[in-house]
């Protein structure tokens, strides 16, 4: 099959599975081709000048397409202007949610309107977590194909060997307000440990952060199927996270994880702390998560799937 695979970026977040999703298919023999683009670089403006800007370089690319496959909602104009038999669009998180956590209340209008519209564009959408397919459907009716973002397992082969830390407690993602890292820094005054925030840091660095850590926090607001989750499981270490999109499709309570309530920090430094007192549990915890990971979220599972929903695709 020939892709075209469309992208703000092909690295984090949603540009990275992209990459990944792309290397996996030519090392499968299937050809991929990335569609990216500069943008400007000012925050209202980084979506409407890759969208404006991505689609002049879709018009102007004169390769036709098995499948046109674009990331995120500004992706879907240059998706939509691309010679595809088949076009799909992946969605991670509600977007206009997203950009109303994030953006002044003209932006999220904007953002809204542009959302509902392209929506209708693709011949199939995906999305990474049912949270997000289920929210989907009761906002637009709209139905979404679940397709969970994987590990690369084969990244963490050259991860160095590192000695756990006692009490250490892990955060590893953007020092943002969608993530909760400030319910985490309210709630450090009142955990028996030392919190280590990775918010800038190669993912080595991260995932050595993590190796030696006792827990990892995910404290978000708003998630869909979160990486440092499934990265934490890998390495058996426990996570406590919020009871917000994706998480607990990850993190089932007391089985493979701890779930606390957002925006909590009182109940989020009980829950740590009690996790710091109880090895047996936490151990328990760790067999269960990477047990589970192993089975359901890396790409020996799920490249399969993509294959086959892409196939079934150019069937229909």
């Amino acid at each position: 099959m020939k892709f075209l695979f469309i992208s703000p970026r092909f690295s984090g977040g949603i540009g990275g599975h992209a990459a990944m999703l792309a290397d996996k298919l030519i090392q499968n023999g299937h050809q991929v081709k990335k569609l990216e683009t500069t943008h400007l670089p000012i925050k209202n403006l980084k979506n409407p000048s890759f969208a404006v800007l991505s689609s002049f370089r879709s018009l102007l690319d004169r390769d036709s397409y098995d499948i046109v496959h674009g990331f995120n909602i500004p992706s879907a104009y240059a998706m939509k202007y691309a010679k595809g038999k088949k076009k799909v669009l992946s969605v991670h998180g509600v977007f206009s949610e997203q950009v109303d956590t994030l953006h002044s209340k003209s932006v999220s209008s904007f953002a809204k309107s542009a959302e509902s519209q392209v929506l209708q564009w693709p011949d199939k959408l995906t999305t990474d977590s049912k949270a997000t397919q289920k929210l989907y459907k009761e906002k637009f009716d709209i139905d979404f194909e679940y397709l969970p973002t994987p590990l690369d397992t084969d990244m963490f082969q050259n991860l160095d060997s590192v000695s756990k830390i006692k009490n250490q407690i892990a955060y590893v993602g953007r020092d943002s307000h969608e993530k909760g890292i400030d319910i985490l820094k309210e709630a450090e005054s009142q955990i028996n440990g030392n919190v280590i925030y990775c918010t800038d840091r190669s993912w080595k660095d991260a995932m050595k952060i993590i190796k030696s850590s006792s827990i990892v926090v995910v404290p978000s607001r708003m998630e869909s199927l979160p990486t440092t989750v499934k990265e934490a499981f890998y390495l058996n270490v426990p996570v406590i996270g919020t009871n917000v999109g994706g998480i607990p499709e990850l993190i089932k309570n007391d089985e493979t994880g701890v779930i606390v309530p957002p925006e909590n920090p009182l109940k989020l430094a009980q829950a740590v702390n009690e996790l710091l007192s109880d090895k047996r549990k936490s151990e328990k915890l760790v067999v269960n998560a990477n047990t589970f990971v192993k089975n359901n979220m890396t790409w020996d599972v799920v490249l399969p799937k993509y294959i086959q929903f892409y196939e079934n695709l150019l069937k229909s």
